[in-house]
């Protein structure tokens, strides 16, 4: 017996302790099951990733003490840190997506470093130099997660001398020879470019201030990070006018310091015009070359966490026939909302198409940059002398984001002086001394006057799916309508009078997409509206959806990549108003017959290689 006792080892335990023993077993049992996920999860894949670097000086010795702020691609400050007293910090739990750093510290120029890639389970390792000149933000490695962001590595090389911190001495041999060869991120980072060849049919009605054969260029690049530097060129030559030849050129410069992002651009055009109207008859004479020069400015402010400014102003001096300046400023303030933004408008001078561009395309500061450089003066001539085509434009717009549905209003008012119009292919002897050839096609540009309209619309864009959009616009834009098809007189006064401001019905109907199998992307829009108007209008706005007169399709392929160069190569097509909606004919009192163009028919076509 007392052996068999000897083996049962619960003889041993006290009837106290058997008692409690079914509570004791139990006990084990939930505080296993407590515990089971969190040993599941030690193990479980990372669906978010960090963030974290150094902070030192040019002579490496580290910065406690540094703010350093995350940003998002709309430029929404997530998370504030200051890095500890080994210069270090740390971002954790971030969603994959592209995120930007600012870091600032007194008597140090701010660093700057967009576009930083976070993926699941991966570690984004950043190495911020400061200076007093050039500061810089370097991503030295993407390291797996779990494992401490501050690992003994860095630690070393902080407590390490100046003169022998290389931190790549305690890295493994392979590692050190990869290293080795690539010691620092280039000077110039983020490069990107397009060059863009396109043509159109060259007809006598065209006028869309583009040459029918012409080359753009645009090139963009960071030095050291938060220094950028954009150029962009366009050079052409039209097949009307006598072969006019075109040549324009930008470039900004711009930086990042702690939250703005300053710049100064300079815009140089000279475009040649041969021949007075008549293309060549006996009477021609050479008109002078017009050249233009522009020097711009622009920033942008965080007022608030959900109000940001964009402003900025240019100035402007056109030499054709005598030299004209002008100022030109703006600015855009916009509140953002749970669910969608007001933005309030103001343009002076020039119009500034560009402020309305889609910023979520990785190559938008080229598209603006070709943008701002193909918007071109409108100059007139009234008595011989020359005018410029300004405008003051007030716009207050409301957008609102409900499920799959976007609704969208707009009121804008336009002040326009010396109002262009064009006028197709006019006789030799029309208006004497109030016509100026169009740059790029047989017609001629006429002086107005003044122009003053408060217009409004009203839009509804409703999600087909991921890739397809159908958006319908309601809205009275303001026109320049003729009183009579007969004009009272000959002189250009008469012609003017014979104008008058009001405003015109439309609905537009316009549908957008990517199609997936083959990347096409597409916009096509119809208008209905009355086109016995001069202006269809507006000419000031800067909607990214402003509705345009008759049938439009743009049409942009991608193509097949050329072996062995990196890029890729896109084709695209612009047909607008396909139907030749909107010619006014009118006949003056001496019989002369000449034909207003709305909005122009224009058949372009173009080859962009994007890198």
């Amino acid at each position: 017996m007392r052996g068999t006792e000897a083996k049962n080892p619960l003889r041993l335990l006290p009837v106290a302790r058997l008692k409690a023993l079914p509570q004791l077993c139990v006990s084990v049992l939930c505080v296993s099951v407590l515990l089971l996920p969190q040993a599941q999860a030690a193990t479980a894949i990372h669906f978010s990733g960090e963030m974290g670097g150094l902070v030192t000086d040019v002579t490496g010795k580290p910065q406690p003490g540094a703010i350093v702020i995350l940003l998002n691609k709309q430029d929404h400050v997530l998370l504030k840190v200051a890095t500890d007293t080994f210069g270090a910090f740390q971002f954790s739990e971030l969603l994959p997506d592209l995120y930007s750093v600012q870091v600032s510290l007194s008597s140090f120029i701010p660093a700057v470093r967009e576009r930083i890639q976070i993926r699941a389970g991966m570690r984004s390792l950043l190495a911020i130099n400061l200076s007093r000149v050039f500061s810089s933000v370097q991503l030295i490695s993407m390291t797996p997660l779990p494992g401490g962001l501050m690992n003994d590595n860095w630690k070393w090389a902080v407590r390490a001398n100046n003169a022998s911190r290389p931190i790549l001495r305690v890295l493994p041999a392979e590692r050190r020879v990869q290293q080795t060869a690539d010691p620092r991120e280039p000077v110039f980072s983020d490069s990107r470019g397009m060059i863009r060849v396109s043509a159109s049919d060259g007809a006598k009605t065209t006028s869309s201030g583009e040459a029918d054969l012409g080359t753009q260029f645009a090139f963009a690049t960071s030095v050291y990070g938060g220094n950028h530097i954009e150029v962009a060129g366009d050079l052409g030559m039209a097949q009307m006018a006598g072969g006019t030849q075109s040549a324009a050129f930008r470039t900004t410069f711009s930086r990042d310091m702690a939250g703005a992002r300053p710049s100064v651009s300079v815009t140089m055009r000279q475009f040649y015009m041969p021949m007075r109207m008549g293309q060549g008859g006996p009477g021609d004479t050479a008109l002078p070359a017009l050249k233009t020069l522009g020097i711009n400015f622009s920033d942008k402010a965080r007022i608030t966490d959900t109000t940001d400014l964009e402003y900025g102003f240019e100035l402007n001096s056109v030499s054709f026939i005598n030299r004209i300046q002008y100022f030109s400023p703006y600015a855009k303030l916009t509140r953002n909302l749970q669910n969608g933004r007001i933005d309030f408008t103001w343009t002076s001078g020039n119009a500034r198409p560009e402020l309305g561009m889609n910023g979520s395309d990785t190559n938008a500061d080229l598209q603006r940059n070709l943008a701002a450089l193909s918007t071109l003066p409108r100059v007139s001539l009234t008595g011989g002398q020359p005018h410029i085509q300004r405008g003051s434009d007030y716009e207050l717009s409301v957008t609102q984001r409900d499920g799959s549905r976007e609704y969208s209003a707009s009121v804008y008012y336009d002040d326009v002086s010396n109002t262009t119009l064009t006028i197709a292919s006019p006789q030799a002897d029309l208006f004497p001394g109030d016509i100026v050839p169009d740059l790029f096609s047989g017609s001629a540009l006429f002086n107005a006057g003044r122009f003053r309209t408060l217009s409004y619309n009203a839009s509804v864009t409703q999600d087909l799916g991921q890739h397809y959009k159908m958006t319908l616009i309601y809205g009275a834009p303001g026109v320049l309508d003729p009183r009579s098809s007969q004009i009272g007189g000959t002189s250009a006064a008469e012609f003017r009078n014979l104008m008058e401001t009001t405003r015109r019905q439309a609905a537009t109907l316009r549908a957008s997409g990517t199609v997936k199998c083959t990347g096409t992307r597409f916009v096509a829009s119809y208008q209905w509206t009355n086109y016995k108007s001069a202006v269809p209008g507006p000419l000031f706005a800067t909607q990214s959806a402003r509705p345009e007169p008759g049938l439009n399709v743009m049409v942009r392929q991608p193509m097949p990549a050329i072996p062995g160069i990196p890029g890729r190569v896109e084709a695209s097509a612009e047909l607008r108003n396909l139907l030749a909606q909107g010619y006014l004919p009118l006949t003056t009192a001496g019989g002369q017959q000449l034909l207003l163009v709305n909005t122009p028919r224009i058949l372009r076509g173009g080859l962009a290689f994007i890198f």
